[in-house]
């Protein structure tokens, strides 16, 4: 029950462990109108509000502060999918539905919904909205923010705006979902969405690759999609230091070259054709990178579970660092040209700012994002390396930058970057996020530490 502190404890701590906090009340609306309701008495008592879906979030966006002052409205409850139009190529949503619900049903009208991301079993696709969540494969179908077609908002006041539209033309002004994309719940509270499906991927051919550098991991993904242009719908790296890793901190994870190479690329196609083979596409630019020099060896799937095989080994890195402890976790992108340099460049500078500092790097390599994770260096207690994060947190993102990145390319804001906005963003750019925080939010109620720092 809400008033039991074992139930809230979990829902009142981030999915890291970093925040804890506490609240007044913790709700679980089951409509948009009850959600309204809540909203419009907090807006006339003055009581601050954090939106909450699956707690999956990476940065405390979803967790309440400490002062016992706040309301979480939690949209659990709101889990229906309203429809589904296979015509349209559309799927209507609450926004408490789990993202892996929102898979199955869409794959259960043979079409595909394609965000896909660690948490699927348990985030939730108010949340997802609300972050811009990213993913495995944004290199194909773009990233959140190019999934949603429409939205229902309860906004700061209690005011329902339904903007649940199934077109994909609209020029009537202002495309006013695109604020609430990526607002991690400081201008509304998102409860419902029209969602953009696609034909279902009948055929896939995928290959786990070997390269010294990620000169050759840029070759390569040039090289792919100058072979198969829009069926390259992953491209994952992985540094042998991650996947040394998870050989040793992941039941049944072997080692998949002998002896590990420096960069491991996951490549993988896709195609709604059933009768299209992507074998022989897939082994023709895999000959070329071999020939030129981009990668040294390749394993190719030939059966499912083969290939399954394959994305273990992207699953258990991530699996590993959590397990390792004491990993610093960053989320950056920057543009896909400039990653090898990049990499360089904060190999570099943070083994000059902390000698022998671990970098543990995997990340989306096909659409820039890339997590670029720090571990101590060997012997070094956690209470000593911490004493060291600031100083390598503010060098990765004063190299981030440098490379005209973001410091937060999938994860959000949150209360874990709010100080790095204002610094990282271009001056109006800053002002005019201030400026639409304000016209929506006038009371500053939304999720206030969130995103901007707590006034």
């Amino acid at each position: 029950m809400p008033s039991d502190p074992d139930w809230l404890a979990p829902r009142l701590t981030d999915s890291l462990g970093r925040y804890t906090g506490a609240c007044l009340a913790f709700c679980e609306p089951a409509t948009t109108e009850e959600v309204s309701q809540i909203v419009r008495l907090c807006s006339e008592h003055g009581i601050a509000i954090v939106p909450q879906g699956g707690n999956t979030n990476r940065v405390g966006a979803a967790t309440p502060d400490a002062s016992g002052d706040q309301v979480v409205i939690s949209l659990r409850r709101m889990n229906r999918i309203r429809s589904v139009d296979a015509s349209d190529f559309t799927i209507s949503v609450d926004a408490g539905c789990v993202l892996a619900d929102i898979q199955n049903a869409a794959e259960e009208a043979d079409r595909l919904f394609p965000l896909s991301l660690g948490a699927e079993g348990s985030c939730m696709i108010g949340g997802n909205i609300a972050t811009n969540a990213g993913g495995l494969n944004v290199i194909q179908y773009g990233n959140t923010r190019a999934l949603v077609l429409g939205l229902e908002v309860v906004l700061a006041d209690g005011t329902v705006w339904d903007g649940m539209r199934r077109l994909v033309k609209d020029n009537r002004g202002y495309d006013l979902k695109q604020m609430f994309i990526g607002s991690e719940g400081t201008l509304g509270v998102i409860t419902g969405a029209v969602l953009r499906l696609f034909p279902a991927p009948k055929v896939h051919a995928t290959a786990l690759c070997s390269l010294d550098d990620l000169d050759g991991a840029l070759k390569l993904l040039s090289i792919a999609r100058n072979h198969a242009a829009s069926s390259v719908c992953g491209f994952e790296v992985m540094s042998g230091i991650t996947l040394a890793t998870a050989e040793e901190l992941i039941p049944d994870i072997r080692r998949p070259f002998d002896p590990l190479p420096d960069w491991t690329v996951l490549l993988e196609l896709s195609d709604p054709r059933a009768d299209h083979d992507l074998g022989p596409t897939m082994e023709a630019l895999l000959a070329e990178a071999l020939e030129d020099g981009a990668i040294t060896d390749a394993i190719l799937a030939t059966s499912e579970a083969q290939r399954a095989n394959l994305w273990r080994y992207r699953e258990a890195i991530v699996a590993a660092g959590v397990q390792r402890g004491a990993v610093v976790r960053h989320d950056v992108s920057v543009p896909v040209s400039e990653i090898p340099d990049f990499v360089r460049a904060c190999d570099s500078e943070l083994d000059e700012l902390l000698p022998g500092v671990v970098p543990y790097v995997m990340g989306h390599m096909g659409d820039g994002n890339l997590h670029y994770h720090m571990a101590p260096p060997d012997g070094m207690s956690q209470e000593e390396f911490a004493g060291h994060v600031p100083a390598l947190d503010a060098r990765l993102y004063d190299i981030t930058a440098r490379f005209n990145g973001s410091f937060s390319a999938e994860h959000g804001v949150g209360q874990a970057k709010t100080g790095q906005l204002e610094t990282y963003l271009p001056g109006p750019q800053y002002a005019m996020a201030q400026a639409i925080k304000k016209a929506l939010d006038p009371k500053g109620l939304m999720n206030p530490g969130k995103v901007f720092p707590a006034t």
